[in-house]
């Protein structure tokens, strides 16, 4: 017996002891100080009455670890074990819980005490907290209340039980007409407009959406939608919880395609070309819809696709302004007042320019073309790094060749250098090591172009080393040694650096700062470079044309010249 007390004292975790007066540190250096305790603690009186009562309790079958459970009279002797130190001081030595670690029943502080009246909490499991879903893969489910409302709005616009199931607006003698969007010209119009309210009213979709929504639905090909399809597709399919652009987003996108191509956008230009009240006047040119459906796609990737890859992405959709621009555009009947993309004026302004480049009207500009750009501003150096495709890769097939897709990236560009595709777009073409920084000796070699030209013109040049001192202050860049990229988008006037490279009608314009076009600018401070530049244009090509028509005698818009490439 002995023996066996021996063992145990010699096995004694010191920190069982529980002793706040003597440090745990110290007893392990010391086993005997622990022996010694242990030994003082068992030659207790009332540890003897203890331990004989466990027994006999054992004995008779009581539950010795539920408290409260044992209906021997000695019961009650459990509830406290002897101490041996005064009252108030530190609590006596506990056995060895079996259950875990005394440092995880150490941290169970909220537990009652056992029922042998060890000051040892009993560790209770730990609580599971249920955390409620927060990402579904194909949406939010909508709330009940929602989704009722939403079948209450459908169930109003739907009915009858085949084909299309919208009420048509043609009802003839009280029936109800079922339309197809699938019908031949006079039967179309109908459900188009019919399901104008279904994407507008239900979806809040731009109303121009209705059939690009209506065949995303209708994957067969059949020219009806039913309720219940339109239903699995908007509330089961959770798209009515999404934000806008995602919804945009998922209409337009291929099935197996995780990003918007420039040809998912053609079938809303479409029918935004068939219904938008601004546009009717081209309901006769055929030519100019296409190009207008193009030159509008190109604006919007070449603001939107930041990437520059031709796979515009549901990231740079949200970053973008183009759902404000749908949104506006659906509301606005005046479709020149939607100044972003859509203009038609913003579009005529380009493809006359490029018409006026194209001498042989091959739908192909050349290095002499482009060289003869704003009245031969450019510098040959600037136009030899612009088709040496460093900024921009061309889409022309065309060896040495620009195409008109590229125009448009070049004139919007060169027209509004204070846009961040346009500080990148020149950064590129000056960045003649591809370092990612302008040194000196880059913008030197750009500028000796620029030089030269203002000798032969007579003017009065300027050195080098002031134009430098200039775009240093104007800049501020971190390192007065080169120009980055973030020097540049941080700065308000970097466009001028560019200007004072390879522009030299633009350098002068900033040299003299015009009156004129500082107080526009006042006036109108959320016009882009560009939006006065299309304006301008637009007024000057209109006068032209207002000239030719008087001097031949037409009043026909579009004369024959125009139309002349289709």
């Amino acid at each position: 017996m002995e023996a066996d007390v021996g063992r145990d004292a010699a096995s004694l975790d010191p920190e069982l002891l529980q002793l706040p007066e003597v440090s745990s540190l110290a007893l392990k250096e010391n086993p005997s100080i622990a022996e010694s305790l242990y030994w003082q603690w068992l030659s207790l009186p009332e540890t003897s009455k203890l331990v004989k009562s466990l027994i006999e309790d054992a004995k008779a079958g009581v539950t010795l670890n539920a408290p409260g459970s044992s209906g021997s009279t000695n019961a009650a002797a459990s509830s406290s074990l002897p101490s041996m130190f005064p009252a108030g001081s530190a609590p006596p030595l506990s056995p060895r819980s079996t259950s875990g670690s005394p440092r995880v029943m150490r941290r169970g502080a909220g537990a009652g005490p056992s029922s042998f009246g060890s000051p040892l909490k009993i560790v209770s499991e730990p609580v599971k907290e249920v955390i409620p879903q927060f990402y579904f893969k194909n949406g939010r489910p909508p709330p009940k209340d929602l989704k009722e409302q939403c079948l209450s709005r459908i169930d109003h616009l739907f009915f009858g039980g085949e084909g299309l199931q919208i009420q048509g607006r043609k009802a003839q003698k009280g029936a109800k007409a079922l339309w197809s969007l699938g019908a031949r010209r006079t039967a179309r119009r109908a459900p188009q407009e019919e399901f104008k309210s279904v994407a507008k009213d239900i979806c809040k979709l731009p109303s121009f959406f209705s059939g690009a929504l209506f065949r995303k639905i209708d994957v067969g090909g059949t020219g009806t939608v039913s309720r219940d399809a339109f239903v699995d597709y908007w509330v089961n399919g959770n798209m009515m919880t999404m934000d806008l652009a995602t919804q945009i987003f998922k209409i337009l996108k291929k099935p197996d395609h995780n990003y918007l191509t420039q040809e998912d956008f053609k079938p809303i230009l479409q029918e935004l070309l068939a219904t938008h009240p601004g546009l009717e006047f081209l309901q006769g040119t055929p030519e100019f819809q296409e190009r207008y459906a193009e030159t509008v796609v190109y604006r919007i990737f070449y603001f939107v696709n930041r990437s520059g890859n031709g796979q515009l992405t549901l990231r740079e959709l949200k970053r973008g302004n183009l759902i404000d621009a749908l949104q506006q555009l659906d509301e606005e009947e005046d479709i020149n007042k939607v100044l972003r993309y859509f203009s038609y004026e913003h579009f005529y302004v380009i493809y006359c320019k490029f018409w006026e480049l194209d001498t042989d009207h091959d739908f192909l500009i050349d290095k002499e073309n482009l060289i003869r750009y704003g009245n031969h501003s450019l510098t040959y150096r600037i136009v030899d790094r612009i088709f040496s495709q460093i900024p921009r890769k061309f889409t022309s097939k065309t060896e040495g060749k620009m195409g008109y897709e590229d125009f448009v990236y070049f004139i919007l560009s060169e027209e509004d250098k204070s846009s961040e595709p346009s500080l990148e777009y020149w950064f590129k073409c000056i960045d003649l090591d591809g370092n990612g920084i302008l040194t000196p000796n880059e913008m030197q070699f750009f500028y000796e172009e620029q030089l030269h030209r203002m000798e032969c013109m007579a003017q009065e040049p300027v050195l080098f080393e002031d134009i430098l001192c200039q775009m240093i202050d104007m800049i501020g860049p971190e390192n007065e040694c080169y120009f980055t990229l973030h020097d540049l988008k941080g700065c308000k006037l970097s466009g001028n650096i560019f200007n004072i490279l390879f522009n030299l009608n633009k350098f002068m314009a900033f040299e003299t700062r015009d009156p004129f076009l500082i107080r526009q600018e006042r006036e109108n401070p959320t016009l882009t470079e560009w939006d006065r530049f299309a304006h301008r244009e637009y007024i000057r090509l209109s006068m032209e044309e207002d000239g030719e028509d008087a001097s031949n005698g037409s009043g026909d818009v579009w004369d024959e010249s125009l139309e002349a490439p289709f």
